[in-house]
């Protein structure tokens, strides 16, 4: 049955940019659903996507089922925004839901790129929400356009309905795994068609998706955190390459494709997950703290204080202070207040923007010797203002520290990061980057001691027990639309410097 729509703005249209002062890999996005709720299911999955707001702040929508009829919005901008009403159950009625916050990384930032997205089917309608990309996504784009395929959208989420759409399978799971067994990536999905809520997960596990119940209700979201928000219990992680079927019968397992050694992304501790979250069994905060540790150990230096860049470099310079016994200082105050800068009116404004977020404590900085820890650096461009602005507040010296190993390669799982020849570390020697970032010393997190921090004890380079591409360029699937795009041309190189590494 047609659903009821609602699309805020219907008329702008923003084109997807990264702004020169805008230093920071972008937020994936977040998935939320719920199954069982008893008519207020849009309300819980609101409050879900509030706790990932993190994950994506560009877009949000939901889509709930009541009977057989679908009801979504999709609306440009924050979740509270769009989704803070009281009449929100009224709206959009129905014991089960799906929703989506996001960041575009794949189809630019049009309001039809927004998800959840829906189709009708000959077994009826099915929205779904998608946290992750396609590596294969242009490949089969072009083969279902070639075959005859519509499309409404640029976004790799809605090759997954098509798949679904055009597969000879007559049961609507069937289907499901049917589709997922043509695509390649990381990615974490959530269905929900009139009968069922299916999530599932990349066979490496990339993406995260949990599980927990809220009452006799179920909910599958990318983070523990947004169960906390709902008051939902954490029950498990969706395992990797698994497939979970939600219903009136309750909960099913499937595990459709053959069995892989699990490679979960390093960067959910580096920077995504919110600390509060547990990832894949652990907890971020503690991980984090034990990023900031080692890289004490591996990188300690005379100095007065550790002063964070807040917010994600916080846990790791606690970290660093407990290990290293100097002083934690809140010597850089971030303000919780300001408007996205990426909708800014003009780049002098932007630029504005991002002094504006970050400001010295020249009470804590004056006179000292500061080591300053980041959860990353990325293409520089955010670290050395902010190196310039301890610098103006009067420290004498400045240290950086970075809690993850150098940034060599870009992302093609679901992370917007640049591409390679705008990577910092990947164009510049230590001595070149401590030259640019006017820095006294530099140092960066190694591979082993980020991994030593998750648990995992040095990386096996025979199989890697995480993603980790980013930081040695070895990527865990194949790459085909890149290869395609480059002629092959960079996985060679990657292969190449690979080898000489080795």
């Amino acid at each position: 049955m047609s659903p009821s729509h609602r699309i805020a703005d219907p008329v702008v249209h923003r084109a997807h940019h990264r702004d020169a002062d805008d230093d920071r890999p972008r937020l994936e996005c977040g998935v939320c659903g719920v199954w069982g709720a008893e008519g207020d299911a849009s309300a819980a999955v609101a409050l879900g996507l509030h706790a990932l707001q993190h994950r994506g702040q560009e877009a949000c929508g939901i889509a709930s089922v009541s009977g057989d009829r679908f009801h979504t919005e999709r609306h440009q901008g924050l979740v509270g925004e769009a989704f803070g009403g009281a009449d929100l159950v009224d709206r959009l009625p129905g014991d089960a839901a799906v929703g989506h916050t996001r960041y575009s990384t794949s189809g630019g930032s049009f309001l039809r790129n927004i998800q959840p997205m829906f189709a009708d089917l000959d077994t009826g309608g099915i929205a779904i929400a998608h946290n992750g990309n396609l590596t294969n996504f242009r490949a089969l784009r072009n083969e279902l356009v070639a075959e005859g395929s519509i499309f409404q959208s640029t976004s790799d989420s809605e090759v997954i309905l098509h798949l679904i759409a055009r597969s000879r399978r007559s049961r609507i799971v069937d289907r499901f795994v049917d589709a997922l067994s043509r695509i390649e990536g990381g990615y974490a999905l959530v269905a929900q068609t009139p009968k069922k809520m299916i999530g599932a997960r990349d066979p490496l596990g990339i993406r995260p998706l949990v599980l927990g119940r809220l009452g006799e209700a179920w909910v599958l979201a990318s983070e523990s955190c947004a169960l906390d928000t709902i008051g939902a219990t954490f029950i498990r992680d969706v395992e990797h390459g698994e497939v979970v079927v939600i219903d009136e019968e309750g909960l099913r397992s499937m595990r459709p494709f053959p069995a892989r050694a699990a490679r979960p992304c390093l960067f959910e501790y580096v920077y995504f997950s919110r600390p509060d979250s547990v990832v894949n069994g652990k907890s971020v905060y503690e991980v984090r703290k034990a990023m900031g540790r080692a890289l004490a150990r591996e990188h300690g230096v005379e100095a007065d204080i550790v002063v964070p860049v807040p917010d994600s470099g916080v846990p790791a310079a606690l970290g660093y202070a407990q290990e290293s016994g100097l002083p934690f200082e809140m010597g850089i105050i971030r303000s919780h207040y300001l408007g996205r800068t990426f909708i800014q009116p003009s780049q002098g404004a932007r630029q504005k923007g991002v002094k504006m977020k970050h400001s010295p404590n020249r009470a804590a900085l004056a006179g000292k010797r500061v080591v300053l820890i980041d959860d990353s650096i990325v293409r520089g461009t955010t670290s050395l203002k902010l190196v310039r602005s301890v610098r103006a507040a009067g420290a004498a010296e400045v240290h950086l520290r970075s809690a993850s190993p150098p940034i060599l390669y870009p992302d093609f799982y679901g992370i917007d990061m640049p591409e390679r020849e705008q990577l910092l570390a990947a164009n510049h020697s230590l001595a070149e980057m401590r030259a640019l970032l006017e820095v006294d010393s530099l140092g960066f997190l190694s591979v082993d001691g980020l991994y030593g921090a998750v648990g995992a004890g040095p990386r096996n380079a025979e199989q890697p027990q995480y993603t980790d591409h980013y930081f040695t360029g070895d990527y865990p699937t194949r790459l085909l639309d890149r290869e395609v795009e480059t002629g092959g041309a960079e996985v060679a190189h990657k292969q190449l410097s690979l080898l000489v590494s080795a």
